[in-house]
């Protein structure tokens, strides 16, 4: 009766035993498979932020380009929104100015070389090599307008306010999308009526 009683004992203490192996088992593959998903989402943060950066610098790029006393002085050469201007005008009820069109807007690249008086920016390459990210710009004409709150200062001359938006986009070369920002730039200029 003795062995008996010791045999039962020994066979719930095995029992025991194995439910706990199991749940540990359970808990240690949840908490890798958590760290797995935790470092997916943090690199996933960190791509979108290097793309973010790069589309931030390309619209900065615009406007230093825009404000270029060398490239400004040069006939030879536009500034991104001087090119806008005379360009094809954004119609935003039918239109928006895509990261990946082209053609029909004026288009600036921001490189790891960085950016020089008297240049216009449209050389080919990566805004940085490791990770390989890419950095352009998109500029678009909206509208000419009289400028809100500037009649005291510019009176009854022929001045208004040409209205521009400018796209700034940054990519990863192994990531299918790009992320964007866009800004609104006010320019005062005559008026072309």
């Amino acid at each position: 009766m003795n062995y008996l009683s010791k045999q039962r004992n020994s066979g719930m203490v095995m029992v025991f035993a194995l439910l706990i192996l199991m749940s540990l088992t359970i808990l240690g593959v949840s908490s890798v498979s958590s760290s797995l998903m935790q470092s997916k989402m943090a690199t996933s943060m960190e791509k979108r932020s290097l793309s973010f950066d790069a589309a931030e610098s390309a619209i900065a790029a615009v406007m230093f380009e825009s404000e270029d006393e060398a490239l400004l002085s040069n006939v030879a050469l536009d500034d991104p929104l001087s090119a806008a201007r005379g360009g094809t005008q954004l119609d935003l009820a039918v239109q928006n100015l895509s990261c990946f069109e082209n053609v029909t807007w004026t288009n600036r690249v921001l490189t790891k070389a960085g950016l020089s008086t008297g240049t216009q920016h449209t050389t080919a390459g990566n805004y940085t090599d490791k990770p390989i990210v890419k950095s352009w710009s998109r500029a678009a004409f909206v509208r000419e307008q009289p400028c809100v709150g500037s009649s005291n200062v510019i009176g009854g001359s022929n001045i208004s306010c040409h209205v521009f938006i400018v796209k700034g986009c940054g990519q990863l070369d192994d990531s299918n999308y790009a992320v964007a920002n866009s800004v609104n730039a006010s320019v005062f200029a005559p008026a072309t009526q």
